[in-house]
């Protein structure tokens, strides 16, 4: 295969410094400037016997260790401290980090526990969480935690995201009492990577408790930012060096045995057998290597489908976990609807050959991502090679600048897409003021000009007032084919002003907003906007209402069918002014039946339309979890059009019979899409990271119910070290 490839590797940076604040200098924190210095844990090296995972706190090493307790309230105000008494300590051996945490809970009822499913939905569970920031660049972490029910959770932390879809090999055990929960985890140091001869990281403890309506964290953290954000861990110190990372060198294979059938192209049952492998080893203490042959992701979570009547593509969120540990460094360029790189468009119209991601860090402030895929040849497709370089250079305190690479190539072919892409992230010490300048290019043949996208966005966030103001341009013949680009040929800009008042009462936040995006083409003749005013109101069990309108106006610069199903359509350069008034309803998630309603009627382009989107939840927890999604469209365009009216309803069915077996039933009725998919899903994880699926997937006409496809699918995975 002929492959093209741009060579790129000078990248000239300085680096900047920034004077900390006033505040004394305690011992062993010399030249540490984050915004919690003066909080600080010390860590002592176990000296016991090995510490037994029982959710009980009673060997020599815990009634030894230092206690981080008087947790300070973020939410529902940042003064004063939580009603309910918190601690955590911090120990290790050679081996691992251990992390005791003691809650006290002396309120009546029972303490909220959706499931037993890992990574679990943070707002609806009591729970623990940690941010470790082992590298202390104050933008990058590992986040680490439990629920009252023993879920426990992991994931990344990166700027201002977290992605919980990454996995490791951490172990907790939850233990409750009448008065109180007890967890106790234990961290392997091969989970995560850190610098050799560490002794100082970052780290903040933090607790949500739902039945007092709560959020504290060990160091403070103002209300408006996650008690993750890495602008306000404080330290921890260790009273040893930690012992020195060593080549961490892992294989996962699979196997896969399955049934499929094709019945809307006629196609007679077959049968399926495949295996494949990836492949961790870490290069150094801080750059791992992933490759991946042969993957098959056919026990990914099924999207969850959505009802269309806008003009541009929808987006789907990416699932599988070859593509999920440090994606930062990947997809994080530009903004959602204008980025270079999409991972979701490789291997789903075609199966993946296999791959290489090479990602981590090369000192304290330098970041590398490298990725190369080839996916196979089709009948309608090519054999095609992606290629992606990214390198990111950490400034000042807070901030960085990246640059990314992209190459596309088809196999015996001339074709090929390309985009280079400069991003520079700034973040204050505090996190008050965040944003973005980026620009972009695209190259293919034909070298056309108006290649390029363009960005800046600022925000300002204090306790009662959030200022946005972003500014995208995309040119004509700007084309990401490896990305995700909304729209193109247009400039606009976008600011957004949120006010809140905070009483701290019943109420316990409530405040206006506004929202306004605005469209012209390049040279500024008005494409179309949407303005969205409204109030926002926030009680103390943490159910919310809200409700407001939206003003539209739209100029159609091509044909449109806001049905999608229909043979006529609105012509281009006809322009359209409406408005909606909406309203939206969000029940406490302390309650067993909780979920959120919004409904809104008005204009639509000519017509009008009713639309709601309902998501119903019913727990018996931590066991049972059955959700009900229901989008309702009611479309009475005028003629040539019909009166069309779409039905979207997805009952959801979670039984999660322990922290490691899980069955999940989701069954999707599409009115739009003309189809019905039925999806059961059971997982039993019966060694850490190691998996045995079953997956059996139907898909049906949804109006004559004839089946369209089906398969069931086992996979076997097993991590070994």
């Amino acid at each position: 295969m002929k492959r093209r490839f741009v060579v790129f590797l000078s990248l000239a940076l300085c680096v900047g410094t920034v004077v900390g604040q006033n505040s004394p200098v305690l011992p062993d924190t010399v030249g540490i400037n984050i915004h919690n210095k003066n909080f600080v844990y010390h860590a002592r090296k176990m000296k016991g016997t090995e510490i037994k995972l029982d959710g009980i706190l009673d060997e020599p090493d815990w009634l030894e260790a230092e206690k981080a307790t008087n947790f300070r309230l973020v939410t529902p105000i940042d003064s004063g401290f939580a009603s309910q008494h918190s601690e955590a300590m911090v120990t290790y051996d050679d081996k691992a980090l251990y992390i005791g945490v003691t809650f006290e809970d002396t309120v009546p009822g029972k303490r909220v526990a959706e499931s037993f499913r890992r990574d679990y939905a943070f707002n609806n569970n009591d729970n623990f969480l940690s941010i470790i920031d082992t590298f202390r660049d104050q933008m990058n972490g590992y986040l680490m935690g439990n629920s009252v029910s023993g879920a426990l959770t992991d994931g990344m932390r990166s700027g201002e995201n977290s992605n919980y879809d990454w996995d490791s090999k951490m172990e907790v055990v939850v233990k409750n009492y009448p008065d109180r929960w007890v967890s106790e985890i234990r961290i392997p140091f091969k989970s995560i990577r850190y610098p050799e001869n560490s002794r100082v990281w970052y780290i903040n403890f933090g607790r949500l408790d739902l039945k007092v309506n709560e959020k504290s964290a060990w160091a403070p953290v103002p209300r408006q930012f996650p008690h993750s954000s890495t602008a306000y861990t404080g330290v921890l110190i260790f009273d040893e060096p930690l012992p020195k990372p060593r080549m961490n060198f892992s294989l996962i294979p699979y196997v896969l045995g399955g049934y499929h059938r094709n019945f809307e192209a006629g196609e007679k049952a077959g049968y399926r057998r495949s295996f494949g492998m990836d492949a961790k080893i870490g290069l150094t203490t801080a750059v791992n290597l992933d490759l991946t042959y042969n993957p098959d992701f056919a026990q990914v979570e099924v999207d969850q489908q959505q009802m269309n009547i806008d003009r541009f593509e929808l987006f789907f969120p990416e699932k599988r976990q070859f593509f999920l540990e440090n994606r930062d460094l990947f997809s994080d360029y530009g903004e959602m609807n204008v980025t270079p790189f999409f991972s979701r468009r490789i291997g789903l119209d075609a199966p993946v050959l296999g791959g290489a991601r090479l990602t981590g860090k090369i000192g304290n402030n330098f970041r590398i991502g490298l990725m190369n895929m080839t996916t196979e040849k089709t009948d309608a497709l090519p054999l095609r090679n992606y290629t992606v370089l990214s390198l990111q250079q950490r400034i000042f305190s807070r901030s960085s600048i990246g640059f990314m690479f992209v190459n596309k190539e088809y196999a015996g072919d001339t074709q090929f897409n390309r985009v280079a892409a400069l991003d520079y992230n700034m973040a204050s010490i505090d996190n008050v003021w965040t944003g973005k300048f980026y620009y972009h290019r695209s190259f293919q043949p034909g070298n056309a000009d108006k290649q390029f996208a363009q960005g800046a966005a600022v925000v300002y966030s204090k306790r009662n007032i959030r200022l946005e103001f972003r500014e995208t341009a995309v040119g004509k013949n700007f084309l990401a084919e490896t990305g995700y680009v909304r729209r193109r040929d247009y400039i606009s800009f976008r600011p957004e002003i949120n006010y809140f008042f905070v009483p701290n009462k019943r109420v316990v936040q409530h405040g206006p907003y506004l929202e306004f995006d605005d469209y012209y083409t390049p040279d500024f003749q008005k494409l179309d906007h949407t303005l969205d005013v409204g109030y926002k109101v926030e009680f103390n069990n943490r159910a919310t209402v809200s409700t407001g309108v939206k003003d539209y106006y739209v100029k159609l610069m091509n044909d449109f069918d806001p049905t999608h199903v229909s043979d006529v359509f609105l012509p281009a350069g006809s322009d359209y002014r409406y408005r909606q008034w909406y309203s939206q309803f969000e029940a406490s998630p302390r309650n067993p039946l909780n979920g959120k309603i919004l409904y809104a009627k008005g204009s639509f382009f000519n017509g009008k339309v009713d639309f709601v989107d309902a998501n119903l939840v019913y727990r018996y927890q931590p066991y049972l979890n059955l959700a009900m999604n229901v989008v309702y469209t009611n479309l009475r365009l005028p003629q040539p059009f019909s009166h069309q009216q779409f039905w979207l309803v997805g009952p959801k069915l979670d039984i999660t019979f322990s922290p490691k077996v899980y069955l999940t039933t989701f069954v999707q009725y599409n009115e739009q899409l003309n189809n019905t998919n039925l999806n059961i899903r059971f997982q039993w994880r019966y060694k850490p990271v190691s998996d045995l699926f079953i997956v059996y997937t139907d898909n049906y006409f949804a109006d004559a119910r004839e089946v369209r496809n089906r398969a069931l699918v086992l996979k076997l995975t097993y991590w070994w070290n």
